[in-house]
C-alpha cells in the first residue's frame, strides 16, 4: 500500500512539473504571439491602405502562421530532419565512445542503436519536463544494456559539458563574425525591410533600451563580485552553496579529464562527432531557410546568427525552449531585415517541424521499438 501511494504522489509530482513547465511555455509563446500579433495588424492596416508590396491577405498573424506553413517547402524540411536526425546518431555514438571507456574498454559495450533510441526518448521527456530527458536517457539504456546507472549519468555530465565548450566556442566565433549586426540590434539599428512605394514602419530592435551602459554597469558589478568573492573567501566556503558550486566546477574538470582519457583512436572519433552534431545544428536553421520565401535569400551568417539566438533560447527551462526560442529567433532574423511576422512564422515552421516530426514522432518510435530490438537479441543469444 505505502509503494502504491509513493508511486501515485510522483505521478502527481510529475503530472504538476508537466503542466507547470508546459503553462509556462505556452504563457511565452502566447505574449510573444499576442506582441507580433499587434504590429502584424498595424502593418497589414499600413499595406491596406498604400498599396505597398501587396496588400494583406491574411485576417491575423495565426492565419498567416498557417498558411506560411502550408506553402512551406518539403523537401528543404526533410532536409532539416535529416541534419537533426544526423546529430543524433553522432552524439549516440560519441556517448558508446564515453561508456566505453568507463572500465577502460572491457565489458561496457552497449548497442548504437540502443544509444539512439535512448536518445530520441530523451529529447522526447524534455518536452514534457525540461532537463529531465538528461535522467531518462541514461536510465532506460541502463535498464535495455545492464549497465550501471551512476557511471551512466557521468558519462551525461561529461557529453553536456563538451555541449556547454562547443556553445562558448560558436557564440565567440559569431561575435567575431557578426559584431556589427549584434551591436546594431543592441544599439536598436536593426536593417529595414526592401523599400516599396511608401516604406513600411520598422521597428527597431533593441532602441529603448540601454544596452551599452547595462554591460558597462554588469562588467564593474562583476569585477566587484569577484573581489569580494576572494576577500571572504574563507567565510563562504562554509556555505552550503559554495560547496555545491565547487562541486560543479570540479565535476567540470572531471568531465574534461574523462574526454582527454580516451584512447587516441577514440578521442579523434570523439571530436569528428562533436564537429558533426553542432555543424548539423547549423544547417537546421540554415536549411530552413530554403523552405520559407522570406528567408531564402538569406546567406550563411544570418543563420550563423539566428542559430546563436536560438540556442540560447532553448536554455530557458520550457518545453523544447516554447516561447523564448521564437522570440530569440525572431529577434536575430530582424537584424537582417525580415519583417517580424516573417521571422516569427519562420522561428515556428523550425521550432515544430524539429519538435513534432523528429523529436515526438521518432521519440515514440523508440518506445515501440527499444523492447522489441532488445527481445531479439535475448532470444538471438539464448539460442
Amino acid at each position: 500500500m505505502a509503494e502504491t501511494k509513493i508511486s501515485t504522489a510522483n505521478i502527481v509530482k510529475s503530472l504538476l512539473k508537466f503542466l507547470l513547465f508546459l503553462g509556462v511555455g505556452i504563457g511565452i509563446l502566447y505574449f510573444v504571439y499576442q506582441n507580433q500579433e499587434a504590429g502584424f495588424q498595424k502593418e497589414c492596416a499600413f499595406k491596406n491602405e498604400f498599396d505597398c508590396e501587396g496588400k494583406c491577405t491574411e485576417t491575423s498573424l495565426l492565419n498567416k502562421m498557417f498558411n506560411d506553413f502550408a506553402a512551406a517547402d518539403l523537401f528543404w524540411l526533410l532536409m532539416v530532419c535529416i541534419a537533426f536526425m544526423i546529430s543524433n546518431l553522432s552524439r549516440s555514438l560519441r556517448w558508446v565512445l564515453l561508456i566505453r571507456q568507463l572500465d577502460g574498454g572491457g565489458k561496457y559495450h552497449p548497442k548504437w542503436y540502443n544509444a539512439f533510441f535512448t536518445t530520441m526518448i530523451g529529447y522526447l521527456v524534455n518536452l514534457a519536463l525540461p532537463r529531465a530527458g538528461e535522467f531518462a536517457r541514461p536510465a532506460t539504456l541502463a535498464q535495455y544494456e545492464k549497465l550501471p546507472l551512476d557511471k551512466l549519468f557521468g558519462t551525461i555530465v561529461t557529453d553536456r559539458i563538451m555541449d556547454m565548450l562547443m556553445l562558448l566556442l560558436v557564440v565567440g566565433l559569431t561575435f567575431l563574425l557578426q559584431f556589427q549586426n549584434i551591436y546594431n540590434f543592441l544599439s536598436g539599428k536593426a536593417a529595414e525591410p526592401p523599400k516599396c512605394n511608401v516604406p513600411l514602419p520598422v521597428a527597431e530592435a533593441g532602441s529603448s533600451i540601454p544596452w551599452g551602459w547595462i554591460f558597462i554597469g554588469l562588467f564593474i558589478m562583476g569585477v566587484l563580485g569577484l573581489a569580494l568573492i576572494w576577500l571572504l573567501r574563507e567565510r563562504l566556503r562554509k556555505l552550503t552553496i559554495y560547496k555545491k558550486i565547487e562541486g560543479m566546477v570540479f565535476n567540470f574538470a572531471d568531465g574534461i579529464k574523462t574526454i582527454f582519457a580516451l584512447r587516441r583512436g577514440d578521442l579523434l572519433q570523439f571530436f569528428f562527432h562533436t564537429i558533426v552534431i553542432w555543424t548539423m545544428y547549423f544547417l537546421m536553421t540554415y536549411l530552413c531557410f530554403f523552405a520559407y520565401a522570406p528567408t531564402a535569400n538569406l546567406g550563411i551568417m544570418a543563420a550563423l546568427l539566428a542559430f546563436v539566438f536560438g540556442s540560447f533560447g532553448i536554455l530557458i527551462p520550457s518545453p523544447g525552449g516554447m516561447g523564448t526560442y521564437q522570440i530569440a529567433v525572431t529577434a536575430a532574423l530582424v537584424i537582417f531585415g525580415i519583417a517580424k511576422a516573417d521571422a516569427f512564422a519562420f522561428s515556428n515552421i523550425l521550432f515544430f517541424t524539429i519538435n513534432i516530426f523528429c523529436n515526438v514522432a521518432f521519440g515514440l518510435l523508440a518506445y515501440i521499438l527499444l523492447p522489441i530490438l532488445n527481445r531479439s537479441t535475448k532470444v538471438e543469444s539464448r539460442e
